[in-house]
């Protein structure tokens, strides 16, 4: 589900009203409990969660004229996905939330490397999201994405 929108209004607009509840709410699950310094956007098609020039001048190392990402929302075909860099690059919080995971959800974890996927908006564990949300500080991300990128 492709959705072209140029605010995030607009965004939350476009989608039926069972995603808009869900979106909206991890929104604000998101908006809680991420800690200070980063920025809410649209990017890459979903709504983003990225750390700002101010912070972080050199932005993303693939395209310098976007801010850094960390973290987006997004509805897709399918599923509603929440893209998190840090589990990609902390295996400790990997690993945390993998355990986790069913302490908040009967059925099976459906992830990849950085997406976590939900097909039923009910199974959607706001608590735990909030958790992870909180695991990784702005300086803590870009201290590993520098020892990771540059060179």
């Amino acid at each position: 589900m492709k959705i072209e929108a140029e605010t995030i209004e607009e965004y939350m607009g476009q989608l039926p009203e069972d995603r808009q509840l869900a979106i909206e709410k991890l929104r604000l699950v998101i908006k809680r409990n991420l800690p200070p310094g980063f920025e809410e956007t649209l990017s890459y098609g979903m709504i983003g969660y990225v750390i700002p020039h101010s912070i972080y001048p050199d932005g993303y190392h693939c395209n310098p004229k976007e801010p850094l990402p960390f973290l987006s929302i997004g509805s897709q075909k399918n599923f509603i996905g929440v893209y998190h860099m840090g589990i990609y690059a902390f295996p400790e919080v990997h690993d945390w939330f993998v355990e986790e995971y069913p302490k908040y959800v009967k059925t099976k974890l459906d992830m990849g490397k950085s997406c976590i996927r939900f097909k039923k908006m009910e199974t959607i564990p706001y608590e735990l999201i909030a958790e992870l949300c909180r695991k990784i500080t702005v300086d803590e991300y870009i201290t590993h994405y520098e020892h990771a990128w540059k060179k």
